[in-house]
């Protein structure tokens, strides 16, 4: 874990509102490392989301510089922003964010239609990835279909079709029960450990600390190591 893919340095987020400033980030720093499983922890409003939406360059940031490879995030033309996203970046979100009109191979297919990759690589890619995530057998069941464990794997296999070095999820088992966001996490932190991607999972449920290689706290905007 010697090679550094992402670095941040001093992030801040501040909203002007008519009762003053609010910080939404307070000069946030951290590195993520291949083969890495980081849990951000902190309860809900404590800045975990915007923290993840600037690390991936949704949001911008107020002052401070996100680094990813050679590109300064922060600063960067939107093309080559974007190009981070499609290349380097895969999110996970909290909600899952499928398609509900499309089946599961279909969601996962959708970025690699994007990018313009050829049919047959396509499919060849969407059976390994739901192979990965354990759901080849629901490939043509669309996101009603599905549990919501089922559809959060989706959304694994779905930010990992690009193949990405860097995995953000955002509460990823905030919407699951307890056995299955065990499973999730089991799935997750084998993407960072077997895979070699460098993982930031933000969560407010404390067991998932002990699986962590690296916890980080923040409360208020405020970013420490727990």
């Amino acid at each position: 874990m010697s090679d550094i893919l992402l670095e941040a340095h001093d992030l801040s987020v501040v909203h002007a509102t008519p009762a003053g400033d609010v910080h939404a980030l307070a000069d946030a720093s951290l590195t993520l490392s291949p083969g890495e499983f980081v849990v951000l922890v902190g309860p809900s409003g404590a800045g975990k989301t915007t923290l993840l939406h600037v690390l991936g360059g949704i949001q911008p940031a107020t002052t401070g510089t996100v680094r990813i490879g050679d590109v300064e995030v922060t600063s960067a033309p939107e093309s080559a922003v974007d190009r981070v996203r499609r290349d380097d970046l895969g999110y996970v979100f909290q909600s899952f964010g499928l398609i509900s009109a499309l089946s599961a191979e279909e969601n996962v297919e959708l970025p690699l239609r994007i990018r313009g990759v050829d049919a047959g690589e396509r499919a060849a890619r969407v059976g390994r990835l739901l192979e990965r995530v354990g759901l080849a057998a629901h490939a043509k069941q669309r996101p009603g279909e599905l549990s919501g464990g089922q559809q959060q794997r989706v959304g694994i296999a779905r930010a990992l079709a690009g193949s990405p070095r860097i995995l953000l999820a955002d509460e990823p088992t905030g919407q699951l029960d307890s056995h299955t966001a065990a499973q999730m996490i089991d799935l997750i932190s084998s993407i960072a450990h077997d895979d070699g991607l460098a993982v930031l999972l933000s969560t407010h449920d404390p067991s998932v600390l002990a699986r962590a290689d690296r916890v980080l706290e923040i409360h208020d905007g405020v970013l420490r190591p727990a």
